[in-house]
């Protein structure tokens, strides 16, 4: 009797296991499905999750891009004089200058970062004579500024000076003053800067500026030109040292800008840089001073008056020094003078 209770009772508990295991299978097929759901809806959400990511990427790219303003001019002086049978007199002339100026400028809530290159170079012929050169200019500014107060920014500025071609000191067009890199000038420095309101004025002032001067021709070196150490010779003339192709300075720096239009169709621009040197004569500050009148005619043509004075000295300048009545050549720290009027056509981008 009992082998028959026992056996019952694990055929009635095999009966029940086997239905536990149904159950539990169907439970586990019903909830199969929803897990798919909800692993297709956590796909979709992930999906939807790139899909912001990539737009935020596009989004920031886009406003970066938004912060810089970039632009340029490309532009081209012509004068040209002719006389035939004059009784007054005059000598033919013909001139030209070709103008590059490219500028990319950013500027955020707390930062600004302003480039500029400049590049200039012109010819004239006058009469019979070979064509000379009036005109040569590289230069590259970038300045970066972190603002300090409302048109205060802690400012540092680069600054590089050369020419292309090779120059002489007419008439004499047989000897060479200068080339590319002779002289070229790197200027680097710490300070503060002003901004107005408009942008037209900036004023940049720095305790603490760098000043490099490159002669990267041993004869000019040799020489002295531009303020660099000459060679040194013995008593019979033979060269014992060569001068030195480098000159160091570390003085203060100003600079200050303005461009504006200051009537309908003429624009303003001017530029004074003025550095002294804290290691050797702090009282003789160099000077270079650039303005640029821009009369606007058309859409293209323009005429323009450039002026520039420069000085500097510890740049020797060529000039006759009179003596008794008798002309002397010599050389000295000079104010140099440039000015041009030109008519020509110019093209913004």
């Amino acid at each position: 009797m009992k082998k028959i209770v026992l056996l019952f009772s694990i055929l009635f508990c095999q009966q029940l296991s086997a239905q536990v295991v149904d159950s539990v299978k169907i439970k586990t097929d019903s909830i199969q499905p929803k897990v798919d759901s909800v692993k297709i809806k956590t796909d979709s959400i992930q999906k939807k999750i790139d899909s912001l990511e990539i737009k935020k990427d596009a989004v920031i790219k886009a406003d970066t891009f938004k912060l810089w303003k970039k632009g340029g001019l490309i532009g081209a002086d012509f004068s040209q004089a002719s006389y035939t049978n004059w009784a007054a007199g005059g000598i033919n002339s013909l001139s030209g200058v070709a103008l590059f100026n490219l500028f990319a400028n950013y500027k955020s809530e707390k930062t600004s970062w302003d480039n500029s290159l400049d590049l200039a170079y012109g010819v004239i012929k006058l009469g019979k004579s070979d064509i000379r050169k009036s005109e040569d200019k590289i230069e590259f500014n970038s300045k970066f500024g972190q603002q300090a107060s409302k048109n205060w920014y802690y400012a540092v500025l680069l600054n590089f000076k050369s020419q292309f071609d090779v120059g002489y000191n007419y008439p004499d067009d047989s000897t060479i003053v200068s080339h590319f890199m002779a002289p070229a000038t790197t200027l680097g420095a710490l300070g503060l800067d002003y901004k107005s309101k408009d942008k037209s004025l900036s004023f940049f002032v720095s305790p603490l500026t760098g000043k490099i001067t490159f002669v990267n021709d041993q004869r000019l070196a040799d020489e002295g030109a531009f303020g660099v150490q000459a060679a040194e010779y013995d008593t019979a003339g033979v060269k014992i040292k060569n001068g030195e192709i480098a000159r160091y300075e570390f003085g203060g720096f100003l600079k200050m800008t303005f461009k504006k239009d200051i009537f309908k169709n003429v624009n303003l621009q001017t530029k004074l840089e003025l550095f002294t040197n804290y290691l050797k004569n702090p009282e003789n500050i160099d000077v270079n001073w650039e303005t640029i009148l821009t009369m606007k005619i058309n859409r293209f043509l323009s005429c323009t008056v450039n002026t520039q004075l420069i000085y500097d000295h510890d740049i020797p300048v060529p000039f006759e020094r009179d003596v008794n009545g008798v002309k002397v050549p010599d050389t000295g720290p000079r104010l140099q003078f440039k000015e041009v009027l030109a008519v020509g056509i110019a093209y913004k981008f």
